[in-house]
């Protein structure tokens, strides 16, 4: 099966939709124009799009497989994820940086299980939650100073 991603005048991903493997195989291949051009003849663009370039599942090239609203960034020939939050940035893989490295573990200082984390924009930390050994909810925020969660 191959999958051709729908693009928006600015590379946004629209819709990916897909097509029988002897679209590309019969037209130039994997990442080819003319299998692209080809696919516009038989699945028409929407009102909004501009092109298809395809896309693959397992992410063998283009980076990843292309999701509505991703980007496709035409230099490097790669599509990648819509911005996660504003503080962020974009790394030289096309990854999503947070301004404070992810947690390096997830075990509370409790009673070790798991915390169940999240990017807190408005504060510009890792905040998260756990259960104690009787089944309270207990909130942490990530130090990464002590690269270990702070009970709050």
């Amino acid at each position: 099966m191959a999958y051709f991603a729908e693009l928006d005048s600015n590379n946004i991903v629209l819709r990916v939709t897909t097509a029988g493997d002897d679209m590309v195989s019969d037209y130039g291949g994997d990442q080819s124009v003319d299998a692209a051009n080809r696919f516009a003849k038989i699945c028409p663009l929407s009102a909004d799009g501009v092109r298809w370039m395809q896309t693959t599942r397992d992410g063998s090239f283009r980076k990843k497989y292309a999701g509505r609203g991703d980007k496709y960034d035409e230099a490097a020939n790669v599509f990648y994820a819509p911005e996660s939050y504003a503080s962020w940035t974009l790394d030289s893989n096309f990854d999503w940086q947070p301004p404070v490295a992810r947690p390096s573990t997830e075990a509370n200082p409790i009673n070790g299980q798991p915390v169940i984390y999240h990017w807190n924009e408005d504060d510009q930390k890792w905040s998260g939650f756990a259960y104690d050994d009787s089944n309270s909810r207990v909130n942490f925020d990530w130090n990464p100073t002590t690269s270990a969660w702070d009970q709050v």
